[in-house]
């Protein structure tokens, strides 16, 4: 079977299309076909099923993120500051074109055992695993079990800030400018290094008191 050069790449644009938009089970192989303009025999030989074109769409965007991602952080040398850790792992996903990928992350989210079966398992386990235990080394007082819920926390500032910057000059009456995206950065990472270095309190409902 012969096809033109770009067919897959269109495929792949149609898919992560509709995903963000209609969500990975309302779109159908048909809705995808229809939006690259292709027929589904095209699909079938590049792709075999939908989960595969599923991986391969969430695939397309985090790889080069993580492989970035592993880049800035060893650049920064065999003891990173906290704030070069927070740096090499929320840069690359904040420097995307974000109105391009925004609605697919936020799908991905917004379906819990899809992202935990296809984006964390598949894609993310390892490098969280590796950012985990430089955060441990930089931060080696603070408990492993407080550095997961804190990375869990700045992952939900990274994804909102995925889904709703172009909301912030709105609602900040035109005081806050999300134009530049290493200033953006830089104030996630500040912001999210400040609570890192938080002191770790019980939460009362853990330890009885009022």
């Amino acid at each position: 079977m012969t096809e033109k050069p770009d067919t897959k790449w269109r495929i792949l644009d149609a898919a992560e299309k509709l995903f963000g938009l209609k969500g990975f089970e309302a779109t159908s192989l048909r809705d995808i076909t229809a939006e690259a303009q292709v027929n589904l025999a095209a699909v079938n030989y590049h792709f075999q099923s939908k989960d595969s074109l599923i991986d391969a769409v969430i695939a397309r965007i985090i790889q080069p993120v993580n492989k970035r991602r592993l880049e800035k952080l060893d650049a920064a040398g065999p003891n990173p500051a906290l704030e070069e850790i927070l740096a090499a792992f929320l840069g690359p996903v904040l420097e995307l074109d974000l109105a391009n990928v925004a609605p697919l992350m936020g799908r991905l989210m917004s379906e819990p055992n899809l992202f935990i079966e296809r984006f964390f398992k598949t894609h993310l386990a390892p490098v969280s695993q590796r950012f985990q235990e430089e955060i441990h080394k930089a931060l080696p007082d603070l408990p492993r079990a407080e550095i997961a819920w804190r990375m869990h926390f700045v992952a939900g500032i990274m994804a909102h800030h995925a889904r709703w910057s172009q909301v912030l000059p709105v609602t900040s009456g035109g005081l806050c400018d999300n134009s530049d995206p290493q200033a953006v950065i830089e104030r996630i990472v500040a912001f999210s290094a400040a609570g890192f270095r938080a002191p770790v309190r019980e939460p009362a409902v853990m330890t009885g008191k009022g």
